[in-house]
């Protein structure tokens, strides 16, 4: 039973965060008033069982990532597999959060901003494989990526004026903005971009729509491969062969909360042929991407036996 009074000795406190940091990050002030790790895993000690399969520390403020730092602490310790979740909007998450990660991962011993030793085998093995970083759009990136159609928009200003103009182009002249996800560009789903603005600079950045989309459709995954698909080029106007061809595939496997199997393709489809569609099937059925699943998602249009189309599902889990 753990104790009702936590002495400085027992928990840590701020003076000791501080020097935490240091040690991680060098002389200066990486963040003001960090907590002690050492508070952090003992709270996770106390609430978590490391033997009775995974526990989730949600931290919805994470600040300089104590509670990161403390789960992977503890999980070195006595073996456990707990898994963190952060929750941060302040643009320390980039300076401070990540880089305190990715520096724990690494050595769990730190001096002046410069790691003491590597983690040992037995460390490194009881750290974290993969964080995944979620970046959500704002409300004022949503905004940014609003385009219309200027020529219907003032058609609508001249028969509904301005009281039904705003909800008329939202709904209509809008609909191919690319924060309302313009299905014609799923395409080409590894390169869709939104328009960023930070730091007052606008610029674009990748959107990972597989990603969201197993998001959205709920999707516990359990295996993400990826494929090449090798073949020889077609001139179009000459119909003679060309150099060597490639393209790739990103295959999704899991099972979502209804407890169905899915599989989800993605490739880029962009200037495809009926020829392009057969050797697409081919390649599938070839790499048994759809064996032993209760429904095939495919982005675009598709040959594949049994597949479906996510494009209409994506945009209406995305504005649902």
């Amino acid at each position: 039973m753990p104790v009702t009074l936590w002495s400085r000795d027992f928990a840590g406190d701020n003076a000791a965060a501080n020097t935490e940091l240091k040690a991680l990050f060098g002389p200066g002030r990486a963040y003001s008033y960090p907590k002690p790790s050492s508070l952090i895993q003992r709270i996770c000690q106390i609430t978590t069982r490391p033997t009775e399969g995974e526990s989730y520390v949600l931290d919805f403020f994470a600040g300089s990532g104590t509670t990161a730092h403390a789960v992977i602490n503890l999980n070195r310790e006595d073996g456990g597999r707990r898994k963190f979740i952060l929750v941060e909007m302040a643009n320390y998450f980039d300076t401070v959060l990540l880089p305190r990660i990715k520096k724990v991962t690494f050595s769990p011993e730190w001096k002046n901003g410069k790691p003491k030793r590597p983690a040992t085998k037995e460390e490194f093995e009881r750290g974290p494989r993969i964080i995944k970083v979620i970046r959500l759009e704002s409300y004022e990136d949503a905004l940014n990526n609003i385009t219309f159609d200027e020529e219907s928009g003032q058609q609508a200003l001249h028969l509904f004026g301005d009281e039904y103009l705003l909800r008329y182009m939202l709904q209509w002249e809008s609909r191919q903005s690319e924060t309302f996800l313009d299905v014609e560009k799923l395409q080409s789903p590894f390169s869709y971009k939104l328009r960023i603005h930070r730091d007052g600079e606008t610029r674009e950045q990748a959107v990972d729509l597989p990603e969201t989309f197993n998001y959205l459709i709920g999707l516990d995954v359990e295996t993400r491969q990826v494929f090449t698909q090798r073949h020889k080029g077609t001139e179009k106007n000459l119909g003679v062969s060309v150099s060597p061809c490639e393209n790739q595939y990103l295959l999704y496997r899991g099972t979502t909360r209804e407890g169905r199997k899915v599989a989800i393709i993605w490739r880029e489809t962009k200037g495809w042929t009926p020829e392009d569609y057969k050797r697409d099937a081919d390649f599938v059925a070839k790499q048994k991407m759809t064996e032993g699943v209760d429904e095939v998602f495919v982005n675009g249009d598709s040959r594949i036996p049994g597949a479906q189309s996510l494009d209409g599902l994506f945009k209406a889990r995305m504005l649902g």
